[in-house]
């Protein structure tokens, strides 16, 4: 996974360096969603989204994918998304980034957030997602 074409506006939480055995992507973002929810229940755990376009459309499925368009699936979409005055928009990674792909349109679709004026972030791992919350609600100043 390259991180070279990270456009400006949109922050890397995490170490692009670190090698080694890591989670999945899947585990990651099931820990960060977990640990949203847990500690803040009735706010930014309770608005948090994950929304399911990647891999969802495959083969013959023409039709399905352009009424799931028209019903507002946006290919690339990112993996965390916290609306608020400041939303928060998170393409989240495995830690060693060698072991993840970009799916098409998640570039753009960050570009995008950050030219919206959303806090847009790349995060390589649970840990660095954790690092972007945080670094979102001091510098949003979103109430949690």
């Amino acid at each position: 996974m390259r991180l070279n074409n990270i456009p400006d506006g949109v922050r890397v939480f995490g170490d692009p360096k670190w090698r080694g055995k890591c989670p999945t992507e899947n585990v990651e973002q099931a820990t960060v969603i977990g640990w949203l929810r847990r500690e803040w229940p009735d706010t930014i755990g309770a608005l948090v989204i994950h929304p399911r376009n990647e891999q969802q459309l495959r083969g013959g499925q023409h039709r399905q994918m352009i009424r799931q368009s028209a019903e507002g699936m946006t290919p690339g979409a990112s993996d965390i998304i916290i609306p608020g005055a400041v939303t928060f928009v998170c393409e989240l990674k495995r830690r060693d980034r060698t072991l993840g792909t970009w799916q098409p349109g998640q570039v753009e679709y960050l570009d995008a957030a950050a030219k919206a004026g959303a806090f847009a972030c790349v995060a390589l791992g649970h840990a660095a997602a954790m690092e972007a919350v945080r670094e979102w609600l001091i510098s949003s100043g979103v109430q949690a």
